[in-house]
Order: structure tokens, then sequence, then C-alpha cells
């Protein structure tokens, strides 16, 4: 297994100036097919639900389906892991900085023909977070991932604006903007791809048309000098690195790190 992914100055220079870093074939084959999986796991046993409504925010729709997957960590040994994996780990440390700790996970599903997207938005309209850029969302193809299937599309630079967001009418807990789509790209990529964004950068999913199903799979992790004030933790999500990290045993009360290897195996035969 790749232990390692080894990035260039440009391309770190690239996430700092532009917001965004995409990098190719970040997950080997094994490492893939453990992750779908546990991902087909988790929709064959209905351990997500459909957040996509008629457009009125509340009535969820009978025509179209977002299955969000949410948290991952509580649901899969491989999931907890992930975070841990000495690739993530070393990219993450270049990208943003250290010490950080893992904010959230999740997954969407799109069915065949009747996924629904995620409409645009920031994620630093819902973590307020001072500073974005000390932030990011790392999101993994599972599937080959292309504009006909909803890939991805982001507004390159887009951090650097500030835009407003409204409640979303298409999902029953979002919120939504409306960026400078002249600028918008799609970030097509095979499985095991990953894309990295930063806090501040727009983005949006698109309806999956296709007969096969599309998921990717969402990571965000922010620097543990950066948390808001107004976050109120009965407990710190895991740190992943800093004085402050354990491994994961702080958190889980075993050791995590050092397992992503042994839980791949696990699945991936």
């Amino acid at each position: 297994m790749q232990s390692e992914m080894e990035i260039t100055a440009d391309q770190i220079q690239q996430f700092k100036h532009e917001g965004y870093l995409i990098l190719e074939d970040f997950f080997d084959d094994r490492e893939k097919a453990a992750m779908v999986a546990e991902l087909n796991r988790f929709v064959r046993d209905g351990l997500g639900r459909n957040v996509s409504t008629d457009g009125d925010g509340k009535t969820h729709s009978n025509t179209k389906t977002n299955y969000q997957i949410i948290p991952l960590n509580n649901k899969s040994d491989l999931y907890r892991a992930l975070p841990w994996c000495p690739k993530v780990k070393d990219t993450l440390s270049k990208l943003i900085g250290d010490p950080y700790l893992r904010h959230l996970d999740q997954i969407f599903f799109k069915p065949p023909h009747t996924g629904a997207g995620t409409n645009w938005h920031q994620d630093n309209g819902y973590f307020k977070v001072s500073d974005p850029t000390k932030a990011t969302g790392m999101w993994i193809a599972l599937h080959d991932a292309s504009i006909e299937n909803g890939t991805m599309h982001i507004e390159p630079g887009g951090h650097k604006k500030a835009y407003d967001h409204e409640r979303d009418p298409d999902s029953d807990h979002h919120i939504t903007c409306q960026p400078d789509e002249e600028n918008v790209i799609a970030v097509e990529m095979k499985a095991g791809g990953v894309l990295f964004f930063n806090y501040g950068i727009p983005h949006c999913t698109k309806g999956n048309t296709t007969d096969k199903p599309r998921a990717g799979c969402a990571y965000h992790f922010l620097r543990t000098d950066f948390i808001p004030e107004h976050y109120k933790w009965e407990k710190l999500p895991p740190v992943i690195t800093g004085p402050d990290a354990t491994g994961g045993e702080r958190e889980y009360g075993v050791r995590i790190e050092g397992t992503w290897d042994d839980e791949v195996n696990k699945l991936a035969g």
C-alpha cells in the first residue's frame, strides 16, 4: 500500500493561493476496495438517510435521493482509522499546518438516475472559522466522478469572497449560496482521487444521470489553534497531530494510529 504521497512546493502554493488541490490516485486499489465495501454495507444496512426534499426544505423527495451517511467513525473501524493514514496526515500537515483535528466525516451517495446533488455553499457558512484557510475539506471519490454523474464543482479562489447563505429548499438541513459561476470548474477524477479545498471554497455536486451509483466521502480537518470560541463541544473531536494527539486513545479508548493497513486488509482480502 502507498504509505506516502509526496506533494510539491508548487502544489502547496496552489492550495494556499487558489484554495484547492487535486491529487489523483491518492488511494490505491486495495484501499478503494475497502472503502467501497464499507459504503455498500452502510447503504445495505440503511445507515444513512435521504436529505433531499421537494423544494420546500421539509418534505422528503420521492423522486430524487441525496443519501447522507454521517458520522462514519462510529460505524466503521476503517473510516475511523483513515485520518491517521500516514499519507493523509503528511499531506494535511503540509497544506494547513499543525496541530489539527478531525472535524467531521460523512458520505453522500447518489444512486443511478435519481441521485441528487448538494447545492452551492461554503463550508465556513456552517463552521464560522475566523480564517477558513486554516481548515480543509478532503473529498474522496469512491467511484469514478464525472460531469455526467454529478461530480464536485468548485470556484477556485472563491475563499477570498464572502457569499451570503440562505436556507437550501432542496435539502432538509443545508444552506446555500450563489457563487460566480464563470470561474467554476468540474473536478473529474478516477475513484481513489482526492480533492482538498479550504473552508471558504464554494462547492457543490450535481445530479447523477448515469446508470451507475456514485459516492463521495468528505472529511473535514481544522487547526486546533483556530477552533472558534463559540464551539461548545462536550468532547473534543479526535486530535490528529500536535502535543495533544494520542493516536486516538483519549477519544476512543484504544490506539487507532497505525491500524489503517490492518483495516484495509480485513476488507480488501
